[in-house]
């Protein structure tokens, strides 16, 4: 009798993992998760603080993606001296051990003024994509062209996630929607994907309704302008598919006056 019943157990364990190896085989390996910790910051051209002390504040956060706004490339603003010649993008780059990318919005005093990526890892494909903006619109004033500025980015896991950096015109809410839309119509196809950047638009503002019909917002609700009085928020991370990005974490610094944006960095994951 007692072999028997060991023979039956036997039996019901080999039949248990055969079921168990039948099941992990049909479903496949789990989905690669991949986390990010990803900054923006508008560094206001330069007036407030010197490349080494921004570079000093992104090391000691050690993202992963940084998108950045108002960034100049060798140029000589009365307003901003101590900047004059100074290529933001590449100095940002060499002291923080990240690579740099940027992309050019104008031609302006002698150099150009635009909008720059960092990213802890490789780019494998880039692109430089200009906005719609009020030229030719009835009644509206041209101002500067606005960018975006795209990143294919190769993670250590081997997936790919696609990082836009982008500032939107600041005159006209009119003009911000037609940019939103433009943007949620040109990425369409693109997933994964974080856009990030300074949209000049609150939160429950047209612009930002727009771009939540397709993004996800992976901030909080914190003001971000000014950096010593902020009284809004317009700056803003936010990743699609929609389902299948989540924030971990957010924060807004309070206590940091290199610009007269407040930056902003969250733990995301997808």
């Amino acid at each position: 009798m007692k072999k028997t019943v060991i023979t039956l157990t036997a039996a019901v364990l080999s039949a248990i993992m055969s079921f168990a190896q039948e099941q992990a085989s049909s479903s496949g390996p789990a989905p690669a998760r991949d986390t990010l910790k990803v900054m923006t910051y508008n560094l206001r051209f330069g007036e407030l603080a010197s490349m080494a002390d921004i570079a000093g504040f992104i090391s000691s956060e050690t993202p992963d993606i940084v998108a950045l706004q108002e960034c100049d490339w060798a140029t000589y603003r009365e307003r901003a001296p101590k900047q004059n010649g100074v290529r933001f993008i590449n100095e940002l780059a060499y002291r923080t051990g990240m690579f740099g990318l940027y992309g050019k919005s104008i031609d302006y005093k002698q150099g150009y003024y635009g909008i720059g990526i960092l990213s802890r890892y490789p780019v494998v494909r880039s692109e430089r994509i200009r906005l719609p903006d009020c030229n030719g619109m009835e009644g509206k004033k041209q101002t500067e062209p606005r960018i975006m500025l795209l990143a294919e980015i190769e993670l250590p896991s081997g997936r790919h996630v696609t990082f836009v950096c982008t500032h939107l015109e600041v005159s006209s809410s009119e003009v911000r929607v037609m940019q939103s839309q433009f943007i949620n119509e040109r990425l369409e196809d693109i997933s994964p994907a974080l856009i990030a950047g300074d949209f000049n638009a609150t939160p429950d503002s047209p612009a930002i309704a727009e771009i939540q019909k397709k993004w996800k917002n992976l901030t909080g609700p914190d003001f971000t302008i000014s950096s010593d009085n902020p009284v809004k928020k317009i700056d803003y991370i936010f990743g699609k598919p929609q389902g299948q990005v989540e924030m971990l974490s957010t924060r807004t610094f309070t206590d940091v006056r290199l610009s007269d944006h407040r930056p902003i960095i969250s733990t995301v994951i997808f």
